[in-house]
């Protein structure tokens, strides 16, 4: 038996894609939203798994918030690779299931190791 656990944190950033051959390539900015799922297995005796403020905590510290993303990181700052660095900086300290990361309302890539 195992609860899937699941939280939203947004944050407000600028990017580029380089090498993308489209308007993309030019910087904007987007309201990024960051999903975490966690995977428990076990509740402690208020019925809880782990506490959605104690993993909200832990996601916020990690988001770059009103930066240009290219000058924070050493990769193209796409969905994919900004949901694959979120999952390696999380995944110590929690029990991952995945990480996705929203451009939009309709547009997000995911990361996983369990698949």
């Amino acid at each position: 038996m195992s609860w899937l656990l699941r939280i939203r944190e947004t944050f407000q950033a600028a990017h580029y894609l380089k090498d993308y051959g489209g308007k993309c390539e030019r910087t904007h900015g987007h309201t990024f939203k960051v999903e975490v799922v966690v995977e428990v297995n076990e509740l402690n005796p208020t019925g809880i798994g782990l506490d959605f403020a104690e993993i909200k905590k832990m996601v916020s510290e990690i988001l770059p918030d009103h930066t240009h993303l290219n000058e924070v990181f050493p990769f193209n700052p796409s969905a994919e690779n900004l949901a694959r660095y979120f999952f390696e900086a999380l995944k110590s300290k929690l029990p991952l299931r995945e990480v996705t990361v929203w451009e939009s309302d309709d547009a997000a890539a995911t990361y996983t190791e369990n698949r």
